[in-house]
């Protein structure tokens, strides 16, 4: 009775231990990503839980769940730095484990917020501007070519004295440092407005009384929406009167985006149309190096609306005249005139490259 009790739980264990020993050679030649299971495949190193497994709660606390009213339920709140991020204050090197932000984010130190506006003159540039000076001033060189020679940048020696054996080059006539070389124009390097430097320099007559100094940088302020900044003398003159890192000399804005755009609109289409007789910009105002120069009288600076509308509040003796630098990308004067001329500055006599 006993045999006979036993023999189908004999056969049982083995009809189930050879289709395990089938099913384990199908795993052996082939083996899928969907066949491998946490107990036969990882090792006994490895923590079989998972946190996918892990039951999920309730919907009532899902639905319960406020962070905002709990914030509000706070007797005390937390500190401000658990709620925005505080830049260090001194850059500490690259290598710091805390680095600020770019000046572009507002968590940043630096960050300038703005521009509120896109300027007329700036929209017209990047629309219609920009392609046309890419088109008047590119200069196209078949693949396979090179462009032609350039001249000598300095100066060598005629070889008349014996001293002149072995000297270095000279530097070019009528100036100490090199112009800057002319690269080809691409859509990479289109001339455009870099930075506009509006400065007036006080007489030395006047440098006694500070109520010069105090129109002038209120004017400034006024014309170019910019705090204008004192420049004091940097030697001591006694004849003029002069002391070093004390008498003041002349005040100056630095203009760059938003302000400096408005401020060419305003002089192109406000002060040079109502100047009586005006030829424009000398040809020959620029620096060589795509930087040109004009000035306006007093008669002109009181034709800007910022000052024509409280021109009773200034001494008609004491508005200055002031001189505009405008500072361009262009690496010749060439380039600079052409950029200049097509916002609507004009140019007379002889242009100088």
């Amino acid at each position: 009775m006993m045999a006979v009790s036993k023999g189908p739980s004999r056969l049982l264990q083995f009809s189930q231990k050879q289709k395990f020993m089938c099913l384990r050679c199908q795993w052996t030649t082939r083996r899928s990503a969907s066949t491998y299971t946490i107990e036969t495949d990882l090792s006994e190193d490895v923590v079989p839980d998972s946190s996918l497994l892990a039951p999920q709660p309730d919907q009532d606390i899902v639905a319960a769940w406020d962070p905002v009213q709990r914030s509000r339920n706070r007797r005390r709140q937390l500190p401000p730095s658990r709620y925005k991020f505080r830049p260090p204050r001194y850059y500490r090197g690259p290598l710091h484990p805390h680095q600020p932000p770019p000046p572009s984010s507002p968590n940043s130190r630096l960050f300038v917020p703005g521009p509120f506006s896109l300027p007329r003159l700036q929209q017209t540039y990047t629309s219609t501007l920009a392609p046309d000076l890419l088109s008047l001033l590119y200069t196209h060189h078949p693949p396979g070519t090179l462009p032609g020679p350039t001249g000598q940048r300095l100066r060598g020696w005629d070889n008349t004295s014996p001293y002149h054996k072995n000297r270095p080059l000279r530097g070019p006539r009528g100036r100490a440092v090199l112009p800057l070389l002319k690269r080809p124009i691409t859509f990479r390097n289109i001339p455009r407005l870099e930075k506009i430097v509006v400065h007036h320099v006080i007489r030395s007559s006047d440098n006694r009384d500070s109520s010069y100094l105090h129109v002038a940088g209120m004017i400034l302020q006024a014309v170019t929406n910019v705090r204008a900044t004192v420049c004091k003398a940097r030697h001591s003159i006694a004849n003029f009167k002069m002391t070093k890192d004390v008498t003041a000399m002349a005040v100056k804005a630095e203009l760059k985006g938003e302000d400096m755009y408005c401020f060419l609109s305003k002089v192109v289409d406000v002060v040079m149309p109502r100047i009586k007789e005006y030829k424009g910009v000398s040809g020959g105002s620029g620096d060589g190096s795509g930087n040109l120069a004009f000035g306006l009288q007093p008669s002109a600076v009181g034709m800007f609306p910022e000052v024509e509308v409280n021109y009773d509040m200034y001494p008609p003796k004491m508005i200055p005249s002031i001189d505009v630098m405008v500072c361009t990308t262009a690496t010749n004067d060439r380039d600079a005139r052409v950029l200049l001329s097509s916002m609507g500055i004009p140019f007379h006599g002889k242009h100088a490259n």
